[in-house]
Protein backbone atom coordinates (compact mmCIF):
# COMPACT_ATOMS: atom_id res chain seq x y z
CA UNK A 1 0.00 0.00 0.00
CA UNK A 2 1.32 3.51 -0.48
CA UNK A 3 1.98 5.86 1.93
CA UNK A 4 -1.13 6.97 3.86
CA UNK A 5 -3.02 10.35 3.62
CA UNK A 6 -5.76 12.23 4.62
CA UNK A 7 -7.68 11.27 1.50
CA UNK A 8 -7.40 8.37 -0.95
CA UNK A 9 -6.51 10.92 -3.37
CA UNK A 10 -3.19 8.65 -3.85
CA UNK A 11 -4.21 5.58 -2.90
CA UNK A 12 -2.64 2.20 -3.84
CA UNK A 13 -4.19 -1.19 -2.93
CA UNK A 14 -1.42 -3.58 -3.29
CA UNK A 15 -1.78 -5.67 -0.31
CA UNK A 16 -2.00 -9.58 -1.73
CA UNK A 17 -2.09 -11.51 2.18
CA UNK A 18 -5.26 -12.90 3.02
CA UNK A 19 -5.55 -10.20 5.37
CA UNK A 20 -8.40 -7.46 5.02
CA UNK A 21 -8.04 -4.08 6.30
CA UNK A 22 -11.17 -1.62 7.03
CA UNK A 23 -11.28 2.11 6.66
CA UNK A 24 -13.43 4.13 7.64
CA UNK A 25 -14.02 7.04 4.97
CA UNK A 26 -16.21 9.95 4.53
CA UNK A 27 -18.14 7.82 1.72
CA UNK A 28 -18.54 5.05 4.24
CA UNK A 29 -16.30 2.22 5.58
CA UNK A 30 -14.03 -0.04 2.74
CA UNK A 31 -12.58 -3.39 2.60
CA UNK A 32 -9.66 -4.14 1.48
CA UNK A 33 -8.44 -7.07 0.15
CA UNK A 34 -5.94 -8.54 -2.15
CA UNK A 35 -5.16 -5.39 -3.51
CA UNK A 36 -8.73 -4.47 -4.19
CA UNK A 37 -11.27 -2.40 -2.67
CA UNK A 38 -14.99 -3.12 -1.82
CA UNK A 39 -17.63 -0.30 -0.42
CA UNK A 40 -19.32 -1.74 2.67
CA UNK A 41 -23.35 -1.62 2.77
CA UNK A 42 -23.16 -1.89 6.00
CA UNK A 43 -22.65 1.75 7.28
CA UNK A 44 -22.54 0.97 10.94
CA UNK A 45 -19.08 0.71 12.46
CA UNK A 46 -20.21 -0.77 15.16
CA UNK A 47 -22.37 -3.25 13.50
CA UNK A 48 -19.23 -4.23 11.25
CA UNK A 49 -16.72 -4.85 13.80
CA UNK A 50 -18.56 -6.18 16.34
CA UNK A 51 -18.60 -9.69 15.69
CA UNK A 52 -16.55 -12.79 16.89
CA UNK A 53 -16.00 -13.91 13.42
CA UNK A 54 -15.16 -11.11 11.77
CA UNK A 55 -12.23 -12.58 9.90
CA UNK A 56 -14.46 -15.17 8.12
CA UNK A 57 -17.55 -12.95 7.67
CA UNK A 58 -15.69 -10.31 5.66
CA UNK A 59 -14.33 -13.13 3.45
CA UNK A 60 -18.29 -13.82 2.51
CA UNK A 61 -19.54 -10.28 3.13
CA UNK A 62 -17.19 -8.87 0.04
CA UNK A 63 -18.37 -12.00 -1.87
CA UNK A 64 -21.74 -10.11 -2.28
CA UNK A 65 -20.02 -6.77 -3.24
CA UNK A 66 -18.29 -4.86 -6.37
CA UNK A 67 -14.85 -3.74 -6.41
CA UNK A 68 -14.81 0.17 -6.43
CA UNK A 69 -13.69 0.95 -9.93
CA UNK A 70 -14.95 4.33 -10.10
CA UNK A 71 -11.47 6.03 -8.85
CA UNK A 72 -12.65 9.58 -8.91
CA UNK A 73 -15.22 9.12 -5.88
CA UNK A 74 -11.88 7.20 -4.06
CA UNK A 75 -9.83 9.85 -4.71
CA UNK A 76 -12.14 12.11 -2.73
CA UNK A 77 -12.75 10.37 0.27
CA UNK A 78 -11.59 11.25 3.83
CA UNK A 79 -9.67 8.71 6.19
CA UNK A 80 -11.87 9.04 9.71
CA UNK A 81 -10.69 7.34 12.97
CA UNK A 82 -11.11 3.92 12.61
CA UNK A 83 -13.66 4.14 15.65
CA UNK A 84 -17.16 3.87 16.20
CA UNK A 85 -18.62 4.31 20.03
CA UNK A 86 -15.78 2.04 21.19
CA UNK A 87 -14.17 3.52 24.46
CA UNK A 88 -10.30 3.61 24.14
CA UNK A 89 -7.56 2.38 26.93
CA UNK A 90 -4.62 1.77 27.60
CA UNK A 91 -1.81 -0.26 29.65
CA UNK A 92 1.19 0.93 30.90
CA UNK A 93 4.47 -0.40 31.67
CA UNK A 94 4.73 -3.16 29.61
CA UNK A 95 8.34 -2.51 28.05
CA UNK A 96 11.18 -2.34 30.31
CA UNK A 97 12.09 1.12 28.58
CA UNK A 98 8.68 2.49 29.73
CA UNK A 99 9.75 1.32 33.31
CA UNK A 100 12.56 3.42 32.98
CA UNK A 101 11.19 6.35 31.88
CA UNK A 102 8.44 6.53 33.69
CA UNK A 103 10.41 6.10 36.75
CA UNK A 104 12.78 8.98 35.48
CA UNK A 105 10.11 11.49 35.40
CA UNK A 106 8.65 10.19 39.19
CA UNK A 107 11.89 10.52 41.11
CA UNK A 108 11.80 13.55 42.27
CA UNK A 109 8.21 13.05 43.45
CA UNK A 110 9.29 9.41 44.76
CA UNK A 111 6.59 7.67 43.19
CA UNK A 112 9.43 5.71 40.50
CA UNK A 113 8.74 2.67 42.74
CA UNK A 114 5.13 2.46 41.46
CA UNK A 115 6.29 1.81 38.02
CA UNK A 116 8.65 -0.13 39.06
CA UNK A 117 6.41 -2.52 41.32
CA UNK A 118 3.61 -2.43 38.41
CA UNK A 119 6.20 -3.89 35.74
CA UNK A 120 6.91 -7.14 38.11
CA UNK A 121 3.53 -7.16 39.34
CA UNK A 122 0.26 -9.82 38.53
CA UNK A 123 -2.06 -6.86 37.84
CA UNK A 124 -1.20 -4.82 34.57
CA UNK A 125 -1.34 -1.14 34.83
CA UNK A 126 -4.84 -0.10 32.73
CA UNK A 127 -6.59 3.39 32.32
CA UNK A 128 -9.13 4.94 30.75
CA UNK A 129 -7.57 7.04 27.38
CA UNK A 130 -10.55 8.28 25.24
CA UNK A 131 -14.10 8.33 23.85
CA UNK A 132 -14.34 8.58 20.25
CA UNK A 133 -15.31 12.02 20.25
CA UNK A 134 -11.45 12.98 21.70
CA UNK A 135 -9.55 10.18 19.28
CA UNK A 136 -8.39 11.43 15.87
CA UNK A 137 -7.24 9.90 12.67
CA UNK A 138 -4.72 9.63 10.67
CA UNK A 139 -3.21 13.61 9.32
CA UNK A 140 -5.10 14.85 11.98
CA UNK A 141 -4.35 17.48 14.54
CA UNK A 142 -3.30 16.03 18.12
CA UNK A 143 -2.24 18.17 21.12
CA UNK A 144 -0.28 18.71 24.06
CA UNK A 145 -1.61 20.69 27.13
CA UNK A 146 -1.49 24.48 27.40
CA UNK A 147 -0.25 23.43 31.30
CA UNK A 148 2.49 21.38 30.34
CA UNK A 149 6.33 21.97 29.89
CA UNK A 150 7.50 18.05 29.24
CA UNK A 151 5.24 16.20 26.27
CA UNK A 152 5.76 13.25 24.16
CA UNK A 153 4.21 11.05 21.61
CA UNK A 154 4.03 7.28 22.61
CA UNK A 155 3.47 4.80 19.22
CA UNK A 156 1.43 1.72 20.39
CA UNK A 157 -0.01 -1.26 18.89
CA UNK A 158 -3.74 -0.71 19.41
CA UNK A 159 -6.07 -4.34 20.02
CA UNK A 160 -9.28 -4.07 18.41
CA UNK A 161 -11.62 -6.35 20.86
CA UNK A 162 -15.24 -7.16 20.48
CA UNK A 163 -18.13 -7.08 23.29
CA UNK A 164 -17.24 -10.95 23.98
CA UNK A 165 -13.16 -10.08 24.87
CA UNK A 166 -12.50 -11.26 21.69
CA UNK A 167 -9.44 -9.63 19.64
CA UNK A 168 -10.47 -9.02 16.19
CA UNK A 169 -8.71 -6.47 14.94
CA UNK A 170 -5.21 -4.28 14.84
CA UNK A 171 -4.48 -0.99 14.47
CA UNK A 172 -2.34 1.94 15.56
CA UNK A 173 -2.43 4.10 18.28
CA UNK A 174 -0.40 7.64 19.50
CA UNK A 175 -0.82 7.90 22.92
CA UNK A 176 0.19 11.53 23.89
CA UNK A 177 1.25 12.05 26.77
CA UNK A 178 2.33 14.77 29.00
CA UNK A 179 5.05 13.38 30.91
CA UNK A 180 6.01 16.95 33.46
CA UNK A 181 2.48 16.58 35.01
CA UNK A 182 2.49 13.14 35.18
CA UNK A 183 5.94 12.88 36.85
CA UNK A 184 4.89 15.53 39.34
CA UNK A 185 2.58 13.03 40.73
CA UNK A 186 1.04 9.38 39.54
CA UNK A 187 -2.12 10.68 40.70
CA UNK A 188 -2.03 13.22 38.41
CA UNK A 189 -1.98 10.79 35.25
CA UNK A 190 -5.53 11.30 33.96
CA UNK A 191 -5.07 14.86 33.25
CA UNK A 192 -1.85 13.65 32.27
CA UNK A 193 -3.32 11.26 29.42
CA UNK A 194 -6.68 12.46 29.09
CA UNK A 195 -7.83 15.38 27.12
CA UNK A 196 -8.88 16.80 23.44
CA UNK A 197 -6.70 15.52 20.99
CA UNK A 198 -4.60 13.37 23.77
CA UNK A 199 -5.46 10.19 21.32
CA UNK A 200 -4.80 9.28 17.65
CA UNK A 201 -5.89 5.95 15.92
CA UNK A 202 -5.23 5.33 12.73
CA UNK A 203 -5.42 4.60 9.69
CA UNK A 204 -7.20 1.49 9.23
CA UNK A 205 -8.00 -1.86 11.39
CA UNK A 206 -5.97 -4.94 10.02
CA UNK A 207 -8.30 -8.14 10.28
CA UNK A 208 -6.43 -11.18 10.06
CA UNK A 209 -7.08 -15.23 10.55
CA UNK A 210 -4.56 -15.79 12.89
CA UNK A 211 -2.49 -12.79 15.45
CA UNK A 212 -0.73 -10.73 14.73
CA UNK A 213 3.42 -12.20 14.35
CA UNK A 214 5.05 -11.31 17.49
CA UNK A 215 8.16 -10.16 14.95
CA UNK A 216 6.05 -7.07 13.90
CA UNK A 217 7.99 -4.13 13.65
CA UNK A 218 6.83 -0.30 15.58
CA UNK A 219 8.94 2.94 14.26
CA UNK A 220 8.21 6.16 14.63
CA UNK A 221 9.81 9.37 13.82
CA UNK A 222 9.21 12.79 14.93
CA UNK A 223 10.14 15.72 12.58
CA UNK A 224 10.62 18.99 13.29
CA UNK A 225 10.51 21.33 9.80
CA UNK A 226 12.94 19.78 7.77
CA UNK A 227 15.01 18.34 10.74
CA UNK A 228 14.41 14.73 12.29
CA UNK A 229 14.15 15.05 15.84
CA UNK A 230 13.97 11.23 16.70
CA UNK A 231 13.78 7.92 15.03
CA UNK A 232 13.37 4.58 16.56
CA UNK A 233 11.52 1.12 15.71
CA UNK A 234 10.91 -2.12 18.09
CA UNK A 235 9.55 -5.17 18.18
CA UNK A 236 6.23 -6.58 20.08
CA UNK A 237 8.17 -9.32 20.79
CA UNK A 238 9.69 -6.98 23.41
CA UNK A 239 6.55 -6.53 25.21
CA UNK A 240 6.63 -7.83 28.78
CA UNK A 241 2.57 -9.30 28.88
CA UNK A 242 0.86 -11.25 26.65
CA UNK A 243 -2.19 -9.32 24.37
CA UNK A 244 -4.73 -11.97 25.64
CA UNK A 245 -3.54 -11.01 29.47
CA UNK A 246 -4.42 -7.49 28.80
CA UNK A 247 -7.68 -8.02 27.29
CA UNK A 248 -8.13 -10.54 30.37
CA UNK A 249 -8.03 -7.63 32.66
CA UNK A 250 -9.63 -5.08 31.19
CA UNK A 251 -12.98 -6.72 30.70
CA UNK A 252 -12.65 -8.49 34.33
CA UNK A 253 -15.34 -5.91 35.81
CA UNK A 254 -15.94 -3.89 32.62
CA UNK A 255 -18.89 -4.52 29.93
CA UNK A 256 -18.32 -3.04 26.49
CA UNK A 257 -21.75 -3.89 24.61
CA UNK A 258 -19.92 -2.42 21.25
CA UNK A 259 -16.49 -3.57 22.02
CA UNK A 260 -12.86 -1.34 23.13
CA UNK A 261 -9.70 -0.45 21.73
CA UNK A 262 -6.42 -1.31 23.80
CA UNK A 263 -3.34 0.50 23.23
CA UNK A 264 -0.99 -1.85 24.53
CA UNK A 265 1.89 0.28 25.83
CA UNK A 266 5.23 1.62 24.16
CA UNK A 267 9.41 1.16 24.81
CA UNK A 268 10.10 3.55 22.14
CA UNK A 269 10.77 7.26 24.39
CA UNK A 270 12.32 10.18 23.46
CA UNK A 271 15.35 10.97 25.48
CA UNK A 272 14.72 13.66 28.98
CA UNK A 273 15.93 16.51 26.46
CA UNK A 274 13.17 16.41 24.22
CA UNK A 275 9.45 17.82 24.31
CA UNK A 276 6.78 18.11 21.76
CA UNK A 277 6.45 21.75 19.83
CA UNK A 278 3.70 22.88 18.03
CA UNK A 279 3.86 21.93 14.03
CA UNK A 280 5.95 18.88 14.92
CA UNK A 281 5.00 15.68 12.57
CA UNK A 282 4.48 12.38 14.06
CA UNK A 283 4.91 9.54 11.78
CA UNK A 284 4.15 6.07 13.34
CA UNK A 285 4.20 2.68 10.89
CA UNK A 286 3.50 -0.65 12.21
CA UNK A 287 4.66 -3.84 9.93
CA UNK A 288 1.31 -5.08 8.09
CA UNK A 289 -0.54 -2.13 9.16
CA UNK A 290 1.00 0.92 7.57
CA UNK A 291 1.45 4.44 8.62
CA UNK A 292 -0.36 7.23 11.14
CA UNK A 293 0.53 10.76 10.66
CA UNK A 294 -0.20 13.39 12.81
CA UNK A 295 0.78 16.97 13.39
CA UNK A 296 1.00 18.36 16.51
CA UNK A 297 -1.74 21.64 16.64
Amino acid sequence: MSRIVNSLSQYKFVNISSDMKLYKTSGGNIIEHKGNGYLSTITDWDALINRDDLFSFLQDHIQQLTVVTDKAWLHQQKILAPIGTQEVWAAGVTYLRSKIARMEESEQSGGATFYDKVYDAERPELFFKAMAQRTVGTNSLVRIRKDSTWDVPEPELVLVVNSSSKIVGYSIGNDMSSRSIEGENPLYLPQAKMYDGSAAIGPCVLVTEKPIPTSTTIAISIKRGEEKMYEASTTIDQMKRKHEELVEFLFRECAFPNGAYLMTGTCLVPGNDFTLKSKDVITISIEGIGTLINTVE
